[in-house]
């Protein structure tokens, strides 16, 4: 068994570069971490693919909450694919579910076009859906590549059961990525089952800002600390994951 690949998702323009020098192998650019992760801008993109040499995935996703979208909501996310392709996106990250849960299909599959042979991770939707196994089947059916997922449980912690039986179930014919509260010893325990390829993991640190003034009577976010720190990659986790995979 190969080495296991090191993904993991950024928020700004810091962490990227942080998770490029610290070893990790690709980075998941994403924008809005207090919703799970959005769209990123395509001026990001641009900026990151001339200063890294690492592949960067780009989430696909126009809106924080669920994951059942209006046609116009799909016509924007494959413009979004479009247009981030055009400035050298690696991949994209996206699921598409219908009002009852499951996977729709049709949705993907023309996201998936759009995406002209570019590689597409089902991403976390899959842990909203109604049915693990049948949403397997469907998101194989639809030629994504991976399907990142916490077992459909908040962390890998609480859902390492139902990821190695979606393992087991999709032995070779799509990549289950764990993702979701990741951690080294995840990786040691998941090797066993022969299946593990890519692990998904945010090395994540909340580091003060350099800025000086703060307005005590001001806040843009239900969490203070996003107004006095900065989302950065912990290089401390990062080494812990790079000797276990």
């Amino acid at each position: 068994m190969g080495k296991v690949l090191l993904e993991s998702p950024v928020f700004n323009v810091e962490a990227a570069l942080q998770a490029a020098s610290f070893g990790i192998d690709r980075l998941e650019l994403c924008a809005n971490f207090p919703e799970g992760g959005e769209t990123p801008s395509a001026g990001m993109l641009k900026f990151l693919k001339s200063e890294v040499d690492i592949p960067v995935f780009v989430m696909i996703r126009p809106r924080g909450g669920d994951f059942y979208y209006t046609q116009k909501e799909l016509m924007v996310m494959k413009r979004d694919i479009e247009t981030l392709g055009s400035l050298g996106a690696d991949g994209f990250v996206f699921g598409v579910l219908d009002k009852n849960g499951c996977v729709n299909t049709d949705a993907c599959d023309s996201l998936i076009r759009t995406a002209s042979g570019k590689p597409c991770t089902f991403h976390r939707a899959f842990d909203a859906s109604s049915d693990y196994f049948d949403a397997l089947e469907k998101i194989i059916g639809c030629d994504f590549q991976r399907i990142l997922t916490s077992g459909g449980k908040n962390s890998v912690t609480d859902g390492l059961d139902t990821i190695k039986a979606l393992m087991e179930k999709a032995e070779d014919r799509i990549n289950i990525m764990p993702g979701g509260g990741s951690k080294p010893e995840h990786v040691l325990e998941l090797k066993r089952t022969g299946w593990l390829k890519e692990i998904h993991a945010s090395c994540k640190i909340w580091n003060p800002s350099g800025n000086q003034f703060f307005n005590p009577e001001l806040s843009f976010s239900d969490d203070p600390k996003s107004f006095t720190h900065h989302l950065e990659i912990d290089p401390d986790m990062v080494n812990q994951f790079l000797k276990v995979l």
